[in-house]
């Protein structure tokens, strides 16, 4: 039993079923009805920061029972007075320092700089068919909003339409789609991502990519995730689509290509087949043996062309943690996602999930305090990444902080694809010719839609509008209305976090720091470093009382 609450009488949200630390259900459903506080937030935008029926309530906060280590018993401190961060053609006026007036942009990279209009990245969108099926609406999203969006691993394997020569990529139309598709949009800010793992690196992806498009994409290197420690996973219930996978060389469970379990699957006892890929470094035996593989890697991309190379890892320990931190840094990598045990998945095994791996608010503290010991020595520290169950912009805030000042972006994963399932099935509901291409869910649009918010797109999202005002009316036809909805939840982002800093007195990212955070209980001071909300700024108060 979740110990999150799922009903929200404030927000008027609801979860469909036992919500995680991020407000998202543990099983985020593509056709689901509604109403968490992210579906929500993708049609109402920034309106959901604020309690409903404003003019007849009141709201008080439920959040006092601070129990156990988790980003929800970190606070984010006030001050009540200064300001910090302004821009050079604002003053230390009331009437400048307003929200509106932080700067939310950020950027990272080491010899080029990838910018961010706001301090979010997708996680790995990679072979899970919900990717594919909804990567229209996320892509388009991302770069109108301009974020980066991360092409997960295993797209060209699992693409039967790729064509593989000599064991080299030779053609690949899924690949090029999703990154022409974000291309089409991307305006300077955000970045599109390449991931690539030991099928991906086997078949040349790394070749293929710089080839077809030169140093425009950024290639990530992957040594893991939050959500299990084995290679990724999908899940086919097509025998022979099975057979070419495993033919393709991918670990298929159970083995399609014996007789026996082609007679289970004909007969029903067999549904479906899990596809794994491998593991990496299994001819390695210690940190050494990795830095030299991981450094000619590197050194190999570089080769290649690629001016922008970044590093995923997963929860895998302080050993691992602290390899991938100083080796990125001495590699002058550009970024360095460290995602935490509870960060989401298309499929992993379950009870992995659940038990394998270090929480993402332990070793993103640990992460911190690694970075410290190679700044004190002098390293130009890898920028970095977040992720792993977060979701909501307090999280993004805390998460910043926690890491400051080498954290640049949060990575949310499932968030950022809640938008793009809500607007696939709203335009699927509205234009029954375009179900299908769009995979939407929805013969009609349910009541809490359409007694709530409307029936037309520009009455459903709050975010329409400015969408129109970016690309123009006429651009406006070919906008699914899944980007749409991605623009409108990272409005309610956006606009949050710019209030958490302007009451922090905080109006750009670069000034948010450890200081800005303080923990809930003694258990979260020790774990983290944060000290306990009582103790910051307690000589301080005592030296006032005593003048």
């Amino acid at each position: 039993m979740s110990k999150y609450e799922k009903n929200n009488d404030v927000l008027n949200s609801v979860n469909r079923g036992n919500p995680a630390e991020s407000g998202i259900c543990t099983l985020c459903r593509a056709d689901c009805r509604g109403k968490c506080e992210t579906w929500m937030s993708s049609m109402k935008g920034r309106k959901l920061l604020y309690p409903r029926d404003f003019g007849t309530v009141t709201a008080g906060s439920s959040n006092i029972n601070h129990v156990g280590v988790c980003y929800n018993n970190l606070r984010i401190q006030g001050y009540n007075y200064g300001a910090h961060g302004l821009a050079e053609n604002l003053s230390n006026s009331a009437d400048d320092c307003i929200f509106p007036n932080v700067n939310l942009e950020t950027e990272f990279g080491k010899n080029v700089k990838t910018k961010s209009r706001i301090p979010i990245m997708s996680g790995a969108l990679g072979s899970t068919f919900i990717a594919q099926k909804y990567w229209e609406s996320f892509a388009v999203g991302a770069a109108l909003v301009g974020f980066p969006i991360v092409i997960g691993e295993n797209v060209v394997g699992v693409d039967k339409a790729s064509v593989i020569e000599n064991g080299r990529i030779v053609k690949s139309p899924e690949l090029e789609r999703r990154i022409d598709v974000y291309q089409k949009y991307y305006d300077g800010y955000g970045a599109i991502i390449v991931q690539m793992n030991v099928e991906d690196t086997r078949n040349g992806v790394a070749e293929y990519v710089i080839e077809k498009y030169g140093d425009n994409v950024v290639i990530e290197l992957k040594w893991g995730q939050g959500a299990k420690d084995i290679g990724g996973e999908i899940q086919v219930n097509n025998l022979d689509y099975a057979i070419f996978l495993k033919n393709r060389g991918y670990i298929v469970d159970p083995d399609p290509t014996k007789p026996e379990v082609q007679e289970a699957f004909k007969s029903g006892a067999i549904k479906s087949f899990a596809r794994h890929s491998r593991l990496g470094y299994t001819n390695l035996n210690n940190y050494s043996e990795v830095k030299e593989d991981f450094m000619k890697s590197v050194e190999y991309l570089r080769g290649l062309g690629y001016k922008r190379i970044t590093l995923k890892t997963g929860s895998y320990g302080m050993e691992a943690l602290a390899m991938a931190i100083k080796f990125a840094t001495e590699a002058k990598l550009d970024l360095l996602t460290i995602d935490g045990s509870g960060g989401g998945t298309g499929m992993s095994p379950w009870n992995m999930m659940e038990s394998w791996g270090v929480p993402s608010i332990f070793l993103h503290s640990k992460a911190y305090e690694y970075g410290q010991i190679l700044a004190a020595k002098g390293y130009d520290v890898v920028d970095m990444a977040f992720a792993g169950g977060l979701a909501r912009e307090d999280h993004i805030f805390k998460a910043l902080a926690l890491g400051a000042p080498f954290t640049k972006l949060v990575c949310m994963g499932r968030g950022i694809m809640i938008p793009g399932f809500l607007g696939a099935n709203i335009e699927g509901a509205l234009h029954p010719d375009r179900r299908e291409k769009l995979n939407g869910n929805w013969d009609e649009l349910p009541k809490n839609i359409t007694e709530e918010f409307g029936r037309s797109p520009e009455e459903i999202f709050a975010g329409y509008y400015d969408v129109k005002n970016k690309v123009g009316s006429d651009e406006m036809k070919n906008i699914p209305l899944g980007a749409i909805a991605v623009w409108t939840l990272a409005d309610k982002l956006a606009a949050g976090l710019q209030q958490l800093m302007a009451g922090a007195r905080k109006f750009r990212l670069a000034d948010i720091s450890r200081d800005d955070i303080f923990a809930a209980n003694r258990e979260t001071e020790k774990e983290t470093g944060i000290k306990f909300m009582t103790d910051v700024n307690d000589e301080i108060a005592k030296k006032i009382l005593n003048e």
